[in-house]
């Protein structure tokens, strides 16, 4: 049995929690049962605040002296800003805010850009991704599926049931979304790079193509989903599709839809991120039982 970590060594912890939305509450305070020393900034602060942690007056303020930052996991803005929608300003987390950390600190984060690796390799600090973790992927897919619907009920004038709908990536979510959509009677087109995945789709009733179909398929479509992280519906596709047909890419930074050209061709596109929030109480503890292992794996190597 792995020996836990004590008491003290909590009570000797300093965390930021910086930036995101709901889901931040529910980590903060999640992080403080432990005994930690909380400060949170960037994210919605509730009116009766959150036991156990401290609202910082500012990001420097969250960041001075802490052992470990944690960063929201739906990604980084293009300009290196944290996910953080009702911030008053941009939190960009570089070498001069992440000097305010203690010496050999880690941050646990979704994912981390260039900008913010280079950042912390010079100022000493651990990057720790779990965005790829497949087991927290799921746990918290079904708020993701939730909120999506949501969108779509919000900004289509067509039910789901009998519409012709287009998802392109068969990845955690991409599968999740897949067996929902079927599920809820739309007929379900995977646009997929990988054969593996494709024969998953059509296993789950959905009619499988090749990533190549998709501009082909595109004028037979009345709602079109992204889940993948790089420019996969561009003009070419955008262009085909019906005027009424509504675009949503749920992938991180940099996205996969060509907002540019949706916008210039009159589509309705939305990158709908940060769908998670939907549920936040049960999205953020998901989130709290990826993190606390990996702090206590390295509270055990350095105290």
């Amino acid at each position: 049995m792995t020996e836990a970590v004590s008491q003290d060594v909590w009570r000797n912890t300093v965390i930021a929690v910086v930036g995101g939305d709901e889901r931040e509450q529910e980590i903060a305070r999640l992080a403080a049962l432990t005994g930690a020393q909380v400060r949170g900034y960037g994210f919605p602060w509730p009116a009766g605040g959150i036991a156990g942690v401290t609202q910082a007056e500012c990001a420097a303020d969250a960041f001075d002296g802490a052992d470990f930052a944690l960063f929201p996991i739906p990604g980084i803005a293009p300009n290196g800003a944290l996910f953080a929608p009702e911030a008053p300003a941009p939190i960009i987390p570089d070498a001069a805010l992440l000097g305010h950390m203690r010496p050999g600190a880690h941050i646990i984060l979704g994912w981390a850009d260039a900008n913010l690796k280079r950042h912390a390799e010079a100022t000493g600090i651990g990057l720790h991704e779990y965005e790829w973790d497949e087991d927290l992927m799921l746990l918290r897919g079904p708020a993701i599926i939730e909120g999506l619907l949501k969108v779509v009920i919000e900004n289509t004038r067509i039910t789901i049931h009998k519409s012709r709908v287009g998802i392109v990536g068969q990845g955690t979510i991409g599968f999740l979304l897949t067996r929902y959509m079927v599920a809820l009677g739309a007929q379900t087109h995977v646009f997929a790079r990988n054969a593996v995945q494709r024969a998953a789709a059509h296993a789950a009733n959905a009619n499988a193509h090749a990533l190549a179909a998709l501009p082909a398929q595109a004028a037979e479509l009345d709602m079109l989903f992204s889940t993948v992280p790089a420019r996969v519906i561009g003009e070419d596709v955008l262009a085909r599709l019906p005027a009424h047909a509504l675009v949503v890419d749920m992938a991180a930074p940099p996205g996969g839809v060509d907002f540019e050209a949706a916008s210039a061709l009159g589509r309705r596109a939305l990158w709908a991120r940060g769908l998670g929030r939907r549920a936040p109480v049960t999205v953020g503890a998901s989130q709290w039982s990826g993190i606390r292992p990996r702090i206590e794996a390295i509270l055990k190597e350095t105290r």
